[in-house]
């Protein structure tokens, strides 16, 4: 089964601030809602790696376990919906922390989050699949 870096989500307390300091460095963060802008930013997959930045109020939605604060979620692509499952099973069977089980989010990826042995937050993504997508949440409060 086939494994890769697809994305690497910053969690973030002050959005604007850091949305200008990886501006300077070059990534672009447009084209997104605006309602959502205080709490999802999207570089758009430059150089064949998304970079997102997200609020600490919109990390608790996509992963239920998130542990509060800030901090760097590595996303890792799996070929098939099915792998997301397949991948969280074994690696929770060894002893490590599940964070967010196995769900079809609303972007239609099937998605899972574990922690790695120093508590960083791995997750696991299929491919979206656009007739599972859904209608995403409201944005978080502020």
């Amino acid at each position: 089964m086939d494994i890769e870096l697809d994305q690497i989500n910053v969690v973030v307390r002050d959005m604007e601030a850091m949305a200008a300091f990886y501006g300077r460095l070059g990534l672009s963060f447009g084209g997104g809602m605006a309602e959502w802008a205080p709490h999802h930013r999207s570089s758009g997959a430059q150089g064949g790696l998304d970079v997102d930045l997200d609020s600490t109020a919109f990390a608790s939605v996509w992963n239920r376990g998130w542990p509060g604060g800030t901090g760097i979620v590595l996303g890792f692509r799996v070929p098939e919906r099915e792998d997301v499952d397949q991948r969280y099973e074994e690696l929770t069977a060894a002893g490590h922390t599940g964070q967010q089980p196995p769900y079809d989010a609303f972007w239609g990826s099937r998605f899972a989050v574990v922690a790695d042995p120093d508590g960083n937050s791995v997750a696991l993504m299929s491919p979206p699949d656009p007739s599972r997508r859904t209608p995403p949440p409201a944005p978080p409060p502020r």
